[in-house]
C-alpha cells in the first residue's frame, strides 16, 4: 500500500472553518448504505446493551508566541509532554533557534530550548511553577492549519467537548464535538452505557504522512488510560461503539484476542487496511483529510472501496469536512 492509494478530490469550500450554531445540528452519513442523516439520528442506531465510548481528554491552549533576544517572534504549538516542565512543540523556522537559547512569552514567562530535531521540533522548558496556568493565560486553541484563521472567542468553548476532563490534548477529539449534554442523556435512556476513556491527542493523530511507502511512516506516541472497571464494562457490551478515531485507537491498543485490558501507557498504533479489529463494532467519526492516517484507519474499518464511495457521496452532497465538519457512522466490515 502507498499513501497515494488514499488520495481523493476535495473542494476547498467544503472545509469547515467554523462550527455550526448548534453542536447537534451536524449531518451524519451512514456507511455503507450512504444514508443522509443528522447527528441526532445517532440515537436510532443504538441497541440496548451497547456501550458508547468517548475520549474525554481536554484540549490545552497549546499555541503561543515566543520572542527571542533579537525580537524575532516564533509561533510554537506544543504536541507532547516530556517531563516536568518540558514539552516538545513545532515551530516554523525552528532551526534558527539554538539549544540553550531563551525566549519570552507575552506575559514575561521565560522558556529555554533544550533540544531539537526534524521529527519532533523543539524541546522546551518552561521556567515557571505551573505550565498549564501560563498556557491558559497566553495560549491559543491549536486550531488545525487548514482552517486558515486564528483563534476566535467561541473556539475556547466549541473546540472542546462538553464532557472534556482531564486536560492534556493538543487537538480536539472532534467526533465528540457534536454531542450536547441532552444528547448524552438520551443515549442512556435508550439502554446504552457511556464510558469515558482518555487519550491525550498529540502528533500521532494528526501528523501528515511524508513517505509514499506506508511501512516507513512512524506514528508519534500518545498517552492513554483505560481503568479495570471501564474494561470490564466494555468487555460485557453487546456492541462497542467508539466515538472518534482516538477512542478506537486506544481501545484497539489495549486489547488482544481475549478482550480489552486495563491500560495506562503510550500508544503509537497505526491502523491500515488488513488490520483485524478486536473490540470496536461501530465507529462515529468526522470526515478526514486525503492521504491521512485517519482516512487509512476508516478504510481499514469499513472498507476502502466503501469509504471512497462514501466520501464521493459526501462531496456531491456538500457535507462539511474535518474538525468542525459533519460526521459519519461506520459499521465494521468483517
Amino acid at each position: 500500500m502507498t499513501t497515494s492509494d488514499f488520495d481523493f478530490e476535495l473542494p476547498e469550500n467544503l472545509i469547515a472553518s467554523h462550527p455550526l450554531d448548534r453542536r447537534d445540528a451536524s449531518r451524519m452519513l451512514v456507511v455503507p448504505s450512504n444514508y443522509d442523516k443528522h447527528i441526532r439520528d445517532f440515537l436510532d442506531y443504538l441497541q440496548s446493551g451497547d456501550v458508547v465510548v468517548f475520549n474525554n481528554s481536554r484540549v490545552i491552549p497549546a499555541r503561543f508566541d515566543a520572542t527571542d533576544s533579537d525580537g524575532r517572534v516564533y509561533e510554537i504549538t506544543l504536541h507532547t509532554h516530556s517531563d516536568e516542565n518540558a514539552w516538545w512543540g513545532f515551530a516554523k523556522k525552528f532551526n534558527k533557534l539554538q539549544i540553550g537559547e531563551k525566549l519570552k512569552l507575552d506575559n514575561g514567562t521565560e522558556i529555554q530550548v533544550l533540544d531539537k530535531n526534524d521529527d519532533s521540533g523543539l524541546k522546551i522548558k518552561f521556567n515557571c511553577e505551573n505550565v498549564l496556568s501560563v498556557l491558559d493565560a497566553v495560549g491559543k486553541m491549536p486550531l488545525p492549519p487548514y482552517m486558515k484563521r486564528s483563534e476566535e472567542s467561541d473556539d475556547r468553548d466549541r473546540y472542546q467537548t462538553v464532557y472534556a476532563d482531564p486536560i492534556g490534548s493538543m487537538a480536539a477529539p472532534t467526533a465528540g464535538l457534536h454531542f450536547t449534554k441532552e444528547l448524552l442523556a438520551e443515549i442512556q435512556k435508550r439502554g446504552a452505557k457511556i464510558v469515558n476513556i482518555t487519550l491525550h491527542v498529540g502528533a500521532g493523530t494528526w501528523m501528515p504522512v511524508k513517505t509514499e511507502d506506508l511501512s516507513k511512516h512512524k506514528m508519534h506516541s500518545e498517552w492513554g488510560q483505560i481503568t479495570s472497571e471501564q474494561a470490564e464494562i466494555i468487555n460485557s457490551a453487546k456492541r462497542v461503539i467508539a466515538v472518534g478515531t482516538t477512542s478506537l485507537r486506544l481501545l484497539e491498543s489495549a486489547s488482544d484476542e481475549s478482550g480489552l485490558k486495563p491500560f495506562s501507557n503510550t500508544t503509537d498504533i497505526f491502523i491500515t487496511p488488513g488490520y483485524k479489529f478486536k473490540v470496536v463494532d461501530v465507529l462515529l467519526t468526522n470526515f478526514h483529510l486525503p492521504k491521512s492516517t485517519l482516512f487509512m484507519l476508516v478504510c481499514a474499518f469499513a472498507g476502502t472501496d466503501e469509504m471512497k464511495s462514501a466520501y464521493a457521496h459526501a462531496v456531491a452532497e456538500q457535507y462539511r469536512f474535518f474538525s468542525y465538519g459533519d460526521s459519519c457512522l461506520l459499521f465494521r466490515k468483517d
